[in-house]
């Protein structure tokens, strides 16, 4: 067997390879220190980045336990909000404008939004309103004495309706749209049951009033449609929408207007102390000719409120800033430069937005005054009605009906319906004078029995308040 040989050289003795081994040893010794060095730099980097992380935690469970605390807070607050509405709603409900008076003859309630404006048909069967809760409600007049007061509802598509006003035969009424500022016609369509439904016209009539409109009305007679606003506009349509004269009353302003019932005239008052009356003249074809002017009622030394005519056009009544009103014969031959005269000057309460009304016969002037009412003996001027707080609101229309039996009123939700007392009071006087004077034994017998039945009528009224 062969014996390997070792060959000896002399870096290769056992001090070289100490070297070596040394040398190793330190190298790994500082990569272990190194190694070290580095892990405690992660550690300390992770461990900060835990801390870190930890404190964003603790801020992110801080802020959302503030947002929740502050959520939690709004959402009591809206809720007791919506708890506190929902309470002072029922509360209101339940505390509703309430009014009692003798004369008082029915509360029409039926409007779920503010009453705006009023009118009676012209055979005295139907009463319509209107208001913002985008209706036009349709009352039979025979049922005002009656424990319930059914209606009949026309819907205002895309709008509500701030005026109203019946057509001479009873079969329309035209209304004025609060968004549109246009005037619309629906038609009153008898159904085979005997009830009613109703049906726009598929256009509006066209936008030409620059200011609010103050109202609206058709002519008795059927030939044209007249529109009234704040500025100094008046203009007279015909029934397809097509205006036929524009007139500028030049009163700075105006307060008020309105077509008389006979139809012939247009009024206006205004800032000026004056009313103006106009003729819209037709010829004997029907065709239009003119707007011209008639008279004035020239008397009061401040602006007038609002004036009303009586049925047959030949009285009117206004009321002024002056704190009167005034009672006028308006039954004159204008065209030949007779000037209406003037019958009574009454002190009265009034204030901006006073209303005025005569009854068909003349004898009774009803008077608004914020959300009063007062009714005057046309003849002697004598206050014989007062009623305080009608509504809840201001009253905004005030008229009688066609036979003179009752006075309508509207504020808010509601339409006060009162019966006539003052009216039959001066009928019975008018009828006790006329009796003094008869000649005739059928005449006195006659007079005798109207004055029995008025006066049971009147008994009737004054029985007492309606719940």
């Amino acid at each position: 067997m062969r014996r390997a040989s070792v060959v000896w050289y002399p870096s290769s003795g056992p001090l070289a390879v100490r070297n070596t081994w040394q040398q190793a040893f330190d190298m790994e010794a500082s990569a272990l220190v190194a190694l070290t060095l580095l892990l405690g730099a992660l550690v300390i980097l992770v461990a900060l980045a835990v801390g870190r992380r930890k404190e964003e935690i603790r801020e992110e469970t801080e802020q959302a336990a503030e947002f929740a605390a502050e959520g939690s807070v709004v959402k009591g607050a809206a809720s007791k909000k919506q708890k506190q509405d929902k309470q002072r709603s029922r509360k209101d409900k339940a505390s509703q404008h309430s009014f009692s008076h003798p004369l008082l003859a029915a509360s029409l309630k039926g409007h779920s939004g503010n009453v705006t404006c009023l009118d009676f048909s012209s055979n005295g069967k139907y009463l319509a309103s209107c208001a913002d809760d985008r209706t036009v409600r349709i009352w039979s007049t025979k049922d005002f004495l009656e424990r319930e007061h059914k209606c009949l509802r026309a819907n205002v598509e895309l709008d509500h309706a701030t005026l109203v006003r019946f057509s001479p035969d009873s079969r329309a009424f035209i209304t004025w749209l609060a968004n549109g500022d246009a005037i619309r016609i629906f038609k009153m369509i008898k159904k085979d049951d005997g009830t009613l439904s109703f049906k726009a016209n598929a256009e509006d009539f066209p936008q030409k009033h620059k200011a609010p409109i103050l109202n609206i009305g058709i002519a008795e007679t059927g030939k044209f449609i007249m529109s009234a606003s704040t500025d100094t506009s008046i203009h007279i349509w015909d029934l397809k929408g097509d205006i036929l004269a524009s007139i500028n009353t030049n009163q700075m302003t105006n307060s008020y207007a309105a077509i008389s019932p006979c139809g012939r005239f247009v009024a206006s008052c205004g800032f000026t102390p004056d009313v103006k009356v106009w003729e819209v003249c037709f010829g004997k074809g029907g065709e239009f000719r003119e707007v011209t002017r008639a008279f004035d009622l020239k008397g009061h030394s401040a602006g007038v409120h609002s004036f009303a005519f009586s049925n047959n056009s030949h009285r009117m009544v206004t009321v002024s800033k002056d704190g009167t009103w005034k009672l006028w014969n308006t039954d004159v031959e204008y065209k030949k430069q007779q000037d209406p005269y003037l019958l009574k000057t009454v002190p009265c309460a009034s204030s901006e937005g006073s209303l005025v009304t005569l009854s068909p016969d003349g004898r009774v002037v009803a008077i608004s005054d914020g959300c009063n009412v007062a009714l005057y003996n046309a003849a002697s001027g004598q206050l014989e009605e007062e009623m305080h707080g009608v509504h809840s609101e201001e009253i905004n229309d005030l008229r009688f009906d066609i036979s003179g039996r009752f006075l309508v009123c509207s504020g808010d939700k509601a339409i006060r319906v009162f019966h006539n007392a003052p009216g039959y009071r001066a009928a019975i006087r008018d009828m006790q004078d006329m009796l003094k004077k008869a000649q005739n034994e059928a005449m006195k017998q006659r007079l005798q029995q109207q004055i029995k039945e008025a006066q049971s009528a009147l008994d009737t009224v004054l029985a007492g308040p309606v719940d």
